[in-house]
């Protein structure tokens, strides 16, 4: 089979798009949260806010990370997350929704 010169430009503007579409990671910049208290820790008063937020992800609360006033869910390496728990942190991923299916996380840059 034979392909056109149009053919071959739409096949190459397609592959360019499915490869566009793998890498939308973005940076977030906020404080790692967990879903159930958001930005306000009022569950264990008097503790770090990072015993809160372990506390509520052991309960079945997902991390979160709070950027301004939206909340979003942080859906990665565990591990890794909890070094950053109620800590500023950045992270890269891709956000469909509230929904950041975290790449990488890290201190943010000063």
């Amino acid at each position: 089979m034979k392909l056109t010169p149009r053919a071959c430009a739409a096949i190459i503007v397609f592959s360019l798009g499915l490869l566009a579409a793998d890498s939308k990671n973005q940076a977030f910049t906020g404080i790692v949260s967990d879903t159930m208290c958001g930005a306000k820790h009022t569950m264990m008063p008097g503790k770090p806010d990072a015993d809160c937020v372990r506390a509520c992800v052991e309960a079945g609360s997902d991390y979160a990370l709070v950027v301004g006033k939206r909340v979003y869910t942080l859906k990665g390496n565990k591990a890794e997350i909890d070094k950053f728990a109620g800590q500023q942190a950045t992270v890269m991923g891709n956000a469909s929704g509230n929904v950041i299916q975290v790449a990488s996380i890290a201190p943010p840059k000063k």
